[in-house]
């Protein structure tokens, strides 16, 4: 039975494990925590909403279900010329590896003044006691966004800023002091969100304006203090509490490996998700054997312009891994690629109700769900959670 060593427990790399499990491969993965964290779903704990246990599936229960070996150890550096992953605890070999780490974040001056939802975790927590804070005190400048990264435009996270903002819009007016608070999202890019379309665009502004948010867009950011945001024009938004997003970059693990890496750190790979300089040459199959293969948000990923990394392109990839590698070692020529799969695709949640975001190479939608909205993306947290510990059914495709 081949051996593959799978590196990171978020969507990419758990895809990975079970699919390359049902492929007939023994599979050890390797993650610094001992959880599968449902970041989509997070979005309801700074408000309350969701507890942070009901946001976390046991990488064990993910084990027993799938019959994968299990290590929670941290990954320090890749040498992929010796087949080896170095990490804190010990040094392991593979035949064949798999690298689902995500990425790393933009650096920003005073970071340490404000806290990210797509950040470690636990500042979901720290997010939630923040608001907490300022709903004791009846009244206060919150404001949200998020960051680009001109190296690499695909690996932002912007979704998450918005549905945040606008589940504590909600909280504040369900307490009835919504009209004590001033509310800003703010974005150095001057159209955030453009890549859902135009529409979509439109639609967003509606929204900001019938919720009293306030915007502030298209200057770069200098710095986070304790008590707001400095522009590159030296203007400042004020802000009793701060959430920013940073865009993505390449992890630092990578900085200490040997494989192939674009301007901003991430991982060069093909349609097929091989690391291109990692094949077995001496292979007698036509296209080789690769022996190295990235997914997620270690990579960088290819297609048009308003291609952004989510979750769901991240299995798409995990996917196809297990079937590219099973045909490799069968020696067959057939491949599955992600590229023809790359969209945008959401439940933009306000905490009320939602809107269905779509977007591919023929354009952009959003579609108003009012109510209904919010409980579709909660039914698709419980499937999420369960149909992985194979309680439910899995939805082809999905």
């Amino acid at each position: 039975m081949k051996k593959v060593l799978i590196l990171g427990g978020g969507f990419a790399g758990v895809e990975a494990a079970i699919f390359l499990r049902k492929e007939g491969f023994s599979v050890t993965l390797i993650s610094n925590r001992d959880y599968f964290y449902i970041y989509p779903t997070s979005i309801w704990i700074p408000t309350g909403e969701s507890k942070f246990e009901d946001i976390c599936v046991p990488l064990k229960d993910l084990q027993k279900a799938h019959g994968f070996e299990l290590i929670i150890d941290e990954v320090t550096a890749i040498k992929s010329k010796e087949n080896k992953v170095y990490c804190t605890k010990e040094t392991y070999e593979y035949e064949y590896l798999v690298v689902a780490m995500g990425s790393g974040k933009m650096k920003h001056q005073g970071s340490e003044n404000f806290l990210s939802i797509c950040g470690v975790p636990e500042d979901s927590l720290k997010i939630k006691d923040k608001i907490d804070a300022l709903i004791q005190k009846g009244s206060g400048k919150i404001a949200m966004g998020f960051g680009g990264n001109p190296k690499d435009p695909s690996n932002v996270r912007g979704g998450p800023a918005f549905e945040v903002l606008f589940n504590v819009h909600n909280q504040l007016k369900k307490l009835g002091i919504r009209d004590n608070f001033e509310l800003t999202f703010f974005a150095p890019m001057a159209e955030p969100g453009a890549r859902m379309g135009k529409q979509a665009l439109k639609m967003m502004d509606v929204m900001f304006n019938k919720l009293d948010i306030k915007k502030h867009f298209g200057k770069k950011i200098t710095k986070f203090e304790e008590d707001g945001i400095v522009f590159e024009d030296e203007s400042k938004l004020e802000s009793d509490f701060t959430m920013f997003i940073p865009a993505g970059n390449g992890h630092n693990v990578f900085a200490n490996s040997d494989l192939p890496l674009n301007d901003s750190g991430m991982i060069l790979i093909n349609d097929y998700c091989e690391v291109q300089h990692n094949f077995d040459e001496s292979s007698e199959t036509q296209k080789g054997i690769c022996k190295v293969f990235a997914i997620g948000d270690s990579v960088a990923l290819q297609g048009p312009d308003w291609r952004a990394k989510q979750g769901h392109v991240a299995e798409v990839m995990a996917r196809n891994v297990a079937f590219n590698l099973k045909q490799m070692v069968l020696g067959s020529d057939a491949r599955k690629g992600y590229e023809e799969h790359i969209n945008i695709l959401c439940v933009m949640d306000s905490g009320d109700g939602a809107a269905f975001v779509y977007r591919d190479n023929k354009g952009g939608k959003m579609i108003p769900m009012p109510f209904i909205g919010h409980w579709l993306k909660k039914g698709w947290g419980f499937y999420c959670r369960n149909s992985k510990l194979g309680k439910i059914p899995r939805i082809p495709g999905m």
